[in-house]
């Protein structure tokens, strides 16, 4: 037998964890700040819900949940990537949150006051399932591409390519 015979060619599950294996993690890491500081969310929306117009108790919950997550996702999610100076992360980071937040709160609204679903139930299915699915989606592409920016490769830090590699 040869070598390519004995050698096995990984799976194909295998080879898409590998190429999008920082993705992965990234994504995984951001799922569980986003689960804790949902929980944050909606606790504090549903105290609020009764006393506060629905869209205030919406925003004053999103804002202490948003404020939660950049500190998990800062040094936890993207704790590897290039540290840029702390008031340009935060503004940026809450105006993508603000473009979340509107996402939410415009699902929110629209069921709430177009199709007229007013109950407690229905305003959390709006802001939390169809608001928060879209707006995550949002957010995690805004956060990964412009606020938490990878370090660009230096001529020092790319790694160098062989004869070797050159050929093979």
């Amino acid at each position: 037998m040869t070598d390519l015979e004995t050698t096995k060619r990984p799976s194909l599950l295998a080879r898409l964890y590998a190429r999008f294996e920082e993705l992965v993690r990234e994504a995984g890491k951001f799922g569980t700040i986003g689960l804790i500081t949902f929980l944050i969310d909606t606790g504090l929306y549903n105290l609020l819900w009764g006393p506060l117009n629905t869209l205030v108790a919406g925003t004053i919950s999103m804002a202490v949940a948003a404020s939660c997550a950049f500190v998990g996702n800062r040094f936890w999610t993207w704790r590897d990537r290039a540290r840029t100076d702390l008031r340009r992360e935060y503004a940026l980071y809450f105006l993508f949150n603000l473009g979340g937040l509107l996402i939410a709160l415009t699902c929110l609204g629209i069921s709430h006051y177009l199709f007229g679903f007013t109950s407690q139930l229905a305003d959390n299915i709006a802001k939390n399932g169809f608001g928060l699915v879209l707006g995550t989606l949002f957010r995690f592409w805004s956060y990964r591409q412009i606020v938490f920016r990878k370090r660009p490769e230096t001529p020092q830090s790319a790694p160098m390519n062989t004869e070797r590699e050159i050929e093979g």
